[in-house]
């Protein structure tokens, strides 16, 4: 054979190779390009809570352990809560974020009277509701309510679900130290299951019977605390017959279920034992059936792989945690996370596409 021949089929096969990979590369490509990606515990707040907030911890410094004032100074964390306008699209269209499902700021309305709590979260969900009829292919919403007054609460459901559009309800855990398995809060469970709205149970700082244990070290918060309390909660409404009162209630959790979907065996074998409360079915039947979860600043293989394996990826909902997490490596892991792509375009809208009516 011939130089030029030999020189022919080097190239004709590098061209060959070249060919394959590139077909390959555009193949993934069109893949990621394929997912509509919805997050679906993205933060705001408004300047009327947060002075609000400032007025109370003034006024009343212990209201609450853990409590303190938002900043004086406008942080570009505090201006991008703000934002609900064409900041935030930029933001998103840079992560590659095709929807934002927003929330107010944890704790919300939760630390004020109920009068002043319920006022704050009406006027939260109409600001709410205009920024999404500004941009109704890019936002859509969680409804703020003040558990404190609990029947007020459910009004609110009901007007912010089914008269003003909102998609669900976000509750940030205790209110002055209780907990929702209370049936004092149950119009609130009652309003969401008539309605089928799903209510996102986010973390906040624990009560003032937890926060001792968690004051050292900032312990208290994202490091710690947060999760801890949660679920906590969440044990409670487990326990308390929540499930067996409301059989269609869903609730959502951030984190990737605030780490009892690693636990869900041990709450079986323990619950049975003699002397338990008595429930119609184990814990992790309910926590299969009545709860979602979602990967909100949570971007680990491992952790995304033990959830999909115990709950499926039909319980799993995508979540980046912005303006507290960056939202790009949320899309860059998920997109390259080792899941089917039937499992990520579940995880990352269809799911939510479900879950929330959008």
């Amino acid at each position: 054979m011939d130089n030029s021949r030999r020189t022919f089929l080097k190239n004709a096969a590098l061209v060959s190779s070249t060919m394959a990979v590139s077909r390959s590369v555009s193949a993934q490509d069109t893949s990621a390009t394929n997912y509509r990606r919805i997050a679906v515990e993205e933060t705001f707040s408004v300047p009327e809570v947060l002075d609000a907030m400032r007025e109370l911890v003034e006024r009343d410094p212990d209201r609450e352990p853990g409590l303190s004032a938002p900043p004086y100074v406008v942080t570009d964390t505090i201006r991008a809560l703000y934002d609900l306008g064409e900041g935030r699209i930029a933001a998103m269209d840079a992560a590659r974020v095709d929807k934002q499902v927003l929330s107010l700021w944890s704790p919300g309305v939760q630390v004020f009277d109920p009068a002043q709590g319920t006022e704050l979260a009406r006027l939260v969900n109409d600001r709410l509701v205009e920024a999404i009829r500004a941009h109704p292919d890019r936002l859509a919403g969680l409804a703020t309510v003040a558990p404190q007054d609990p029947e007020a609460a459910a009004l609110e459901i009901e007007r912010a679900v089914s008269g003003l559009g909102l998609n669900g309800v976000l509750i940030n855990s205790h209110t002055n130290s209780e907990h929702l398995d209370n049936p004092r809060y149950w119009p609130i469970f009652e309003a969401a299951q008539a309605l089928g709205t799903p209510i996102y149970l986010h973390p906040r700082t624990p009560p003032v019977q937890m926060y001792e244990a968690v004051s050292d070290y900032t312990m208290d918060g994202a490091l710690w605390g947060f999760a801890m309390e949660t679920s906590q909660h969440v044990v409670r409404l487990l326990m308390g017959g929540v499930f067996d009162e409301f059989p269609e209630l869903t609730i959502v959790l951030g984190h990737m279920g605030e780490g009892l979907p690693f636990w869900l065996d041990r709450l079986d074998q323990v619950s049975a034992r003699p002397g338990m409360p008595r429930l119609q079915r184990r814990p992790s039947e309910y926590f299969r059936d009545n709860f979602l979860i979602t990967t909100s600043a949570m971007f680990w293989d491992p952790v995304l792989e033990f959830c999909v394996a115990v709950l499926g990826a039909d319980r799993i909902l995508f979540a980046i945690d912005s303006p507290f997490a960056p939202a790009e490596r949320g899309t860059q892991w998920l997109d390259a996370a080792p899941l089917s792509d039937a499992d990520k375009r579940k995880i990352y809208h269809e799911n939510a596409e479900r879950v929330f009516s959008l």
